[in-house]
């Protein structure tokens, strides 16, 4: 076994296919309705429901990061709990600390800036297909953590602050998104920025829908409620792990692949 294939063998993060960004969009979802549930459905408060979350996400994170290879269900699982907890960050310091939305999207967006300017330096890549060491992942949930900070105070500061609403914010999204796509392929952009790039923009757009769909409809919103749709999303995502856990299909080993997936 040659060092490369040894290398692609134990990656921790799956080869990107569209169930990637089918999940990792119910996953941003959840973590918008989720915390929203937990917070206000559940009265448990802002602070408690931050607390218990972030327990959760280092006890799912340590048994992500003691696999020495790609697990389906641990992956997705620190990925639910990072969307939850990313959405509680920025809502703490919105709802608590009364910090502007402009100012707490300039600063994960700096903060963001900073850990690739750290991975890279020290790493030398930023390459999802080489998260094959204990730093690198470290340095990969770091940058998956404030993506989601940053993409719920974006999300935020397009929907309500600049007052589109819900609809017309995932729209935009949605746009942004498929231009990185069309520039990807176009050779424009290329793997590792595309990605990346795409990576951000798929948490306000899942927040948006996630607001969208459960909103009041005097806020903007279809008023289906937190509970049922948080509840039908996991159900989806479930679903679509096990799939990918039987058949294998994002496994590292495939090699690397096509569209936003060669980053």
């Amino acid at each position: 076994m040659t060092d490369a294939d040894r290398r692609a063998m134990l990656n921790k993060v799956p080869y990107v296919t569209l169930y990637f960004w089918i999940i990792k969009i119910l996953a941003t979802t959840v973590g918008e309705t989720g915390a929203d549930f937990l917070n206000m459905k559940l009265g448990l408060g802002l602070n408690l429901t931050s607390a218990i979350m972030t327990v959760a996400l280092a006890i799912v994170l340590v048994i992500q990061m003691r696999s020495d290879r790609y697990v389906p269900w641990q992956y997705w699982l620190v990925v639910v709990f990072l969307s939850i907890v990313g959405t509680l960050i920025t809502d703490t310091m919105t709802d608590e600390l009364g910090i502007s939305l402009y100012i707490s999207t300039a600063v994960f967006s700096v903060a963001l800036i900073v850990t690739f300017m750290f991975w890279h330096g020290i790493e030398h890549t930023l390459s999802i297909h080489e998260i094959d060491t204990p730093r690198r992942e470290m340095f990969y949930w770091l940058a998956i953590l404030f993506t989601f900070a940053l993409g719920t105070a974006g999300g935020d500061l397009v929907s309500e602050k600049a007052g589109l609403g819900y609809l017309t914010a995932g729209l935009i999204f949605a746009g942004l998104i498929a231009a990185i796509t069309a520039a990807y392929y176009l050779k424009l952009l290329g793997p590792v920025t595309a990605f990346w790039l795409a990576y951000i923009l798929t948490r306000p757009l899942g927040a948006s829908l996630g607001d969208l769909i459960t909103q009041a409809p005097k806020d903007g919103g279809l008023g289906l409620g937190t509970m049922p749709v948080s509840g039908i999303f996991l159900v989806i995502i479930v679903a679509l792990v096990i799939y990918l856990s039987r058949s294998g299909i994002d496994s590292p080993n495939r090699g690397r692949g096509p569209a936003l997936a060669s980053a």
